[in-house]
């Protein structure tokens, strides 16, 4: 089991390097002047995705509390 919450925690520092990249892209091609949208909606998304696995790997690694 330990080594599953291990893995899960290398995942999830993995994705939001990831993220944290997307947000540096967007940034810079939103700074050069026109920019493609296709482009710009694909990347976006790939964030949103990225941003909804970091969520679902959080939650199972959070205990879970019994009300």
């Amino acid at each position: 089991m330990d080594l599953d919450v291990e893995s899960l925690k290398v995942r999830l520092a993995a994705l939001k390097t990831e993220h944290r990249d997307l947000d540096d892209v967007i940034a810079r091609v939103t700074e050069r002047g026109p920019f493609d949208q296709l482009q710009m909606q694909r990347l976006k998304k790939r964030k949103l995705m990225l941003k909804d696995q970091i969520s679902k790997i959080e939650s199972e690694l959070l205990p879970d509390i019994i009300a």
